[in-house]
């Protein structure tokens, strides 16, 4: 049996602050999750607007977009959508149109425009970007990597790992290291350095892995430490957020990673998503010096 329509209601705002609420519709005949990265993208543009997102995912039969359509009119407000049936197509787009409502589909320019540079037509299945492929499964074998080498709990075989990220405490190591994995499909392992505990020998036996060292400004650190150990309950003063203590811990850090030639990425500005874009860059630039030292060896 076809999966019904999800539903569920995301408030960004409380209707009690005087804030008037626009209602989105992100409407996906697969998981939704094109349709909300471009709507977070887009809505970060608009500072003081207010959304009450609805997200209604696996739409693809009659039954569905009738959902859709009593949402819709339950709570009147813009559809973004990727969806590849016409009639579903058709009928959200009418809704839309009788509702005097804006109706924008994500991916029609980029198909169309790539159509017309393939010079041919789009297959247009559904959710045919999360096939069963073999890109997907060494997506998943590089998250089980992540998690099986998260905060070093195993390090005999961190010479597997496509990227090694090192850093004191709390400089957002793992869920790097998990986005890395999730999005660009690279097995990554990450090792936390700790006063007064040696560095596993293997991280510097490595020699196809590439390392990188995370640092971040010592007062975003300390903020960030108090606000793990509140949310612990445990004591908020101790030397892991002392401010002298946590700049001799970063410094001695920075001087590892000059010593070893590890590039390092600052994260005191810089969202999670940021940060692996970077480390991403780095590691292709490296991969791109190691295949011309090929070639040019070969020639």
């Amino acid at each position: 049996m076809q999966k019904s329509a999800g539903y569920s209601r995301i408030s960004t705002a409380s209707e009690d602050d005087g804030t008037k609420l626009f209602h989105l519709h992100l409407v996906s005949d697969a998981t939704g999750e094109t349709t909300h990265a471009v709507a977070r993208a887009c809505l970060a543009q608009f500072e003081h607007v207010k959304v009450v997102e609805h997200l209604w995912t696996m739409v693809r039969n009659a039954e569905h977009v009738t959902e859709v359509v009593r949402g819709l009119e339950e709570h009147p407000g813009a559809v973004v959508f990727t969806l590849v049936n016409p009639r579903i197509r058709q009928r959200l787009m009418q809704t839309c149109k009788r509702l005097k409502l804006p109706c924008i589909s994500v991916l029609d320019p980029v198909i169309q425009g790539l159509a017309g540079y393939f010079n041919t037509k789009a297959a247009g299945l559904p959710g045919r970007q999360y096939a069963l492929n073999a890109e997907y499964f060494d997506r998943i074998d590089a998250m089980n990597y992540a998690m099986a080498h998260d905060d070093a709990q195993s390090t005999r075989d961190l010479e597997d790992a496509e990227i090694v990220l090192i850093g004191v405490s709390r400089t957002s190591k793992t869920p790097t290291a998990m986005y890395l994995a999730n999005h660009f499909g690279l097995k990554t392992a990450n090792v936390p350095i700790v006063p007064n505990v040696p560095l596993p020998l293997e991280l510097f036996r490595v020699k196809t892995a590439f390392v990188v060292g995370l640092t971040v400004a010592p007062d975003r650190l300390v903020q960030i430490r108090r606000n793990r150990l509140l949310m612990l309950k445990q004591d908020g003063e101790t030397d892991y957020v002392d401010m002298e203590q946590v700049k001799n811990e970063l410094l001695e850090a920075r001087r590892l990673f000059a010593r070893q030639r590890w590039p390092v990425i600052d994260v005191t500005r810089r969202s999670i998503e940021e940060t692996a874009a970077a480390i991403y860059r780095l590691y292709a630039r490296q991969l791109e010096k190691a295949e011309q030292a090929e070639r040019d060896a070969a020639h």
